[in-house]
């Protein structure tokens, strides 16, 4: 059972090596990041960028570039537009933003030419190693989907389930997380959660137990759902938190890290591929952790 950031990259470990495109790879946080998960065995990168300032970086950070395919692209559009193609072109198996907005580079991978797509959302999924919680826990959606419809929350969950899978979760539970744990019609996050609920019971959503409406204290404290009386197979046991808009989330993801002392990572699923967007302010661990996240995506 996968319990904590430890676990994940030791199990990337176990798999065959993947390739990750680095579009606009110029960054010292990101090529420190990947750096050490080519020396794992974990990745074989393919920088595009500016070259000049990839070979300066490395030298500060001892990177060797030996065996590293570096393309050279100055402009940051085109540097994604060509990241973007070897993956399309089967040369990559996932893709991962260096210092670049990421809009940018989801522009290129939304392209029809790009051929990523899948007919769903693509969304945000950060996992957080917690010290208080017993295994790792999975939030969504925190930096991308805005206000999402109940059309949207389902594909949000159907991409978390995909990333919980890929780390051994076998059937999540999914608590779509509201501020109480009851359907209330002036508050439509629990209706939506209600109906999710329901989706799930009939087959629509599959692969993963929901729950909700849950309030979060009784989505991972078993004591709070027993004082609550609540009868929920997710309650106090979630594995997944669905959050009803991308403040519930961004707040959560970024209190459990920056007060909380948990160590997160993030991912873009929805795509054919997955695609790594860690922010600036992340560790080079957090870095880390996503590419190896991402690596163990791209490997089912």
């Amino acid at each position: 059972m996968i319990k904590n950031f430890e676990d994940i990259v030791n199990l990337a470990r176990t798999k065959v090596k993947r390739i990750l495109s680095v579009a606009v790879a110029q960054d010292e946080g990101v090529l420190r990041a990947v750096k050490y998960a080519t020396d794992e065995g974990i990745i074989q990168p393919i920088l595009i960028g500016d070259k000049e300032e990839i070979e300066k970086i490395a030298n500060i950070i001892n990177m060797s570039l030996d065996n590293i395919e570096i393309c050279h692209v100055i402009d940051k559009a085109e540097a994604c537009r060509v990241a973007v193609s070897k993956v399309t072109m089967g040369e990559a198996d996932m893709l991962m933003k260096g210092i670049v907005d990421t809009a940018i580079l989801l522009k290129e991978v939304l392209k029809k030419e790009a051929n990523l797509r899948t007919g769903r959302v693509i969304s945000h999924v950060g996992v957080i190693d917690a010290p208080t919680y017993p295994r790792i826990l999975l939030v969504s959606d925190a930096a991308m989907t805005i206000a999402p419809d109940l059309i949207t929350k389902k594909q949000i969950i159907e991409n978390s389930v995909i990333v919980a899978k890929s780390i051994g979760i076998s059937m999540p539970k999914v608590a779509v997380i509201c501020a109480i744990e009851k359907v209330n019609d002036k508050m439509p996050a629990t209706v939506d959660a209600k109906k999710l609920e329901e989706m799930n019971k009939k087959g629509e959503i599959r692969d993963c137990i929901v729950g909700g409406p849950l309030a979060l204290d009784n989505a991972v404290s078993i004591e709070a759902a027993q004082h609550k009386n609540i009868d929920n197979p997710v309650a106090g046991n979630a594995d997944v938190l669905i959050t009803p808009l991308i403040e519930a989330g961004n707040i959560l993801y970024k209190t459990v890290s920056f007060i909380g002392d948990a160590k997160v990572a993030g991912v873009l699923a929805g795509a054919k591929v997955p695609i790594i967007v860690t922010s600036r302010a992340d560790s080079k661990e957090a870095k880390l952790n996503s590419i190896a996240l991402a690596m163990l995506m791209a490997s089912n």
